[in-house]
């Protein structure tokens, strides 16, 4: 059979399919809340001159991207769990993988590009304005938003060569990449390798580029001698660090669960991929707004 012939059954909290109304709401108010928050976010920003520094422009970027993060989950959520809808065509399926890992990878961008520029901020904040000019700012965004795309359009194209059955089932109730390699019925090496080599060029890379610019800021900061300015240095980056942590923790929450209960445990299991994918979103605008209430009192 091919691709474009094939369905997919979104899955939803195993064994509790008869309350998936009421299991569903907290996760339809964490997206509400996350919708509503991030559009204040973008709201904040582009009616304030004051917040035009290249730490707002990446913290609005990010703010985009939960919302994309979120409309790229949110209907397949809705469909399954309020209207009962599990079947998905494989073209809105191919779709869904390519902004679900996109806004991914553009969100793991940007909280690199704050990481550096904390580090910035830190280490040469007399020449900051001089580094980070708007122009700079607009060029890193660019780059973000093209290597996100360049990193997950073969993806989806590759799928579209492969054969899977007339019906299968999915392992949550959204599509992702390695669910569908995983359930194909012709050769998947080509399509394991793009996956490894786009994940690795993006997450793990980021990841590892952001540890990176800690430890220099942490080098840097251990140079300053005078109590007050170490912990002003240090409550710069705090509020990055911290939206760092939501990004990568329920990743790697849902990582060991996968290899140690998934089987044990499937409805949680399935729990944890969908907060690994809201709870960034959800949490993001609260770390940001505590943000620009301490810029507000700064200001004052």
């Amino acid at each position: 059979i091919t691709s474009g012939q094939s369905a997919f059954l979104l899955t939803g909290f195993p064994g509790l399919e008869a309350s998936h109304h009421w299991v569903s709401i907290p996760i339809n108010l964490l997206c509400v809340v996350s919708i509503l928050g991030n559009n204040i976010i973008l709201f904040l920003i582009c009616t304030d001159p004051a917040l035009r520094e290249p730490m707002y422009i990446f913290l609005s970027m990010l703010a985009a991207s939960d919302l994309g993060l979120c409309a790229s989950t949110f209907p397949t959520m809705v469909h399954l769990f309020w209207l009962g809808a599990r079947e998905l065509l494989f073209d809105l399926c191919a779709a869904q993988i390519f902004f679900i890992h996109a806004f991914t990878y553009v969100e793991s961008g940007v909280l690199l590009a704050m990481a550096f520029d904390c580090f910035i901020a830190i280490r040469d904040s007399l020449h900051y304005a001089t580094i980070l000019t708007r122009s700079a700012t607009a060029k890193v965004g660019t780059a973000i938003l093209v290597r996100a795309v360049l990193l997950n359009l073969p993806g989806p194209i590759l799928l579209q060569q492969l054969l899977f059955p007339k019906i299968s089932t999915l392992s949550h109730c959204y599509c992702l990449h390695c669910d569908l390699v995983g359930l194909a019925c012709s050769d998947t090496q080509i399509n394991s390798l793009v996956g490894l080599v786009s994940i690795h060029f993006s997450l793990y890379l980021n990841s590892f580029l952001i540890m990176r610019s800690y430890a220099l800021i942490l080098r840097t900061v251990r140079g300053i001698t005078s109590p007050g300015e170490w912990l002003k240095a240090l409550n710069t980056c705090v509020s990055h660090l911290c939206i760092v942590l939501i990004f990568y923790l329920p990743k790697l929450g849902l990582s060991v669960l996968h290899r140690v209960e998934k089987h044990s445990y499937p409805a949680l299991a399935v729990l944890m991929a969908n907060l690994h994918f809201l709870v960034p979103p959800f949490m993001n605008p609260i770390s940001l707004l505590k943000r620009f209430q301490q810029k507000r009192i700064d200001a004052f």
